[in-house]
């Protein structure tokens, strides 16, 4: 299949990588043209180091190669969606199918990255999307990895299935698409917060309140939203909760980590040096939440202490300190 994966980021490229070893016709899209040029120099992405890119995989600054595609892949970050599905729209055949990659919610919609490129592209073209626990840097060193294709259509689910899944990159399907993109973009707060968690001294004991109570709340939204609550206790859910809150590749947990040491948030994005989903995703959770009328305390807490400077240490203090209740009081189980 002729596939073109729009963004070269670590993801973009470690899924280029490994769609073709499968066998596929990949061009990887960057979109700075002096990016792209040192990659065709050295043959290797300096956010996958070590992972040598073959002659086999082409590489692009031209959208143009998205034309004639069987599979796009969005893999640019989600507050660049919007206007790379724009400037695709013109480009894309309505045979193409797109499969967004991109873990985060819009800002001022509350839209879905899925709902974002539909939007653009006038419902012209089927939009899938795929998630779960699943490091960049891990799946470009050819690690075992699993993940979820979701779309509504499952027939659609099962050909991006059929897509990556090989030896080393297990995929399942389901058609709640919904439930899996809010649950790979919420879990990034919480990851945020486990970092803060850290940066703070907190323990173990911490961490595992903070994503059990924060699973709880992105599954409280997300079946509020439309998502099935079983997708949230899967790979979408939970097991890219795990990954993202306790592993040192994730850059949401480093930024919490700083902000957590006593860094502000805005040094701490610098400081991380690439994009923190969980950033943006604590202003669209907070929105959501208001708009929905579901209680998420842990992502209101979260929004406070990046937009408001809200005192990380009170602020934490406030969240132990709420009216008691039952533990699974208008709970998702």
């Amino acid at each position: 299949m002729k596939i073109s994966v729009i963004g070269s980021g670590a993801w973009g490229t470690a899924l280029s990588l490994l769609l073709l070893e499968n066998g596929n016709d990949v061009t990887l899209w960057s979109y700075f043209k002096k990016e792209c040029e040192a990659m065709e120099q050295t043959r290797e992405n300096p956010f996958l180091k070590g992972i040598p890119i073959p002659e086999k995989l082409r590489l692009t600054s031209d959208l143009s190669c998205a034309g004639g595609a069987d599979a796009v892949i969005f893999a640019v970050p989600s507050f660049a969606v919007r206007e790379t599905a724009k400037k695709l729209a013109p480009i894309l055949s309505p045979k193409t199918v797109i499969i967004s990659v991109a873990k985060g919610i819009e800002k001022d919609t509350s839209l879905r990255m899925s709902q974002v490129i539909d939007e653009e592209l006038h419902g012209s073209n089927i939009v899938a999307a795929l998630s779960g626990p699943s490091h960049a840097e891990e799946v470009g060193r050819r690690i075992p990895t699993a993940c979820v294709s979701a779309c509504p259509d499952i027939e659609v689910a099962e050909w991006v299935q059929d897509m990556f899944m090989n030896e080393r990159f297990r995929v399942y399907t389901s058609s709640d698409i919904i439930g899996v993109e809010l649950g790979a973009a919420l879990k990034n707060v919480i990851a945020l917060c486990a970092g803060c968690c850290d940066g703070m001294g907190f323990g173990d004991n911490t961490k595992a309140m903070l994503m059990t109570r924060g699973l709880t709340e992105i599954a409280r939204v997300g079946e509020k939203m439309g998502g099935r609550k079983e997708t949230f206790a899967g790979l979408a859910g939970m097991g890219d909760l795990i990954v993202t809150c306790t592993s040192n590749h994730s850059r949401n947990r480093r930024a919490g980590l700083l902000i957590g040491g006593g860094m502000s948030p805005q040094e701490a994005m610098k400081q991380v040096g690439a994009v923190v989903e969980g950033y943006y995703a604590a202003a669209s959770g907070f929105a959501m939440a208001q708009k929905c009328g579901v209680e998420m305390p842990i992502t209101e807490a979260t929004y406070s202490v990046l937009y408001k400077e809200a005192p990380l240490r009170e602020t934490f203090t406030s969240l132990m300190t709420r009216a008691k209740r039952h533990e699974l009081e208008e709970s998702w189980l």
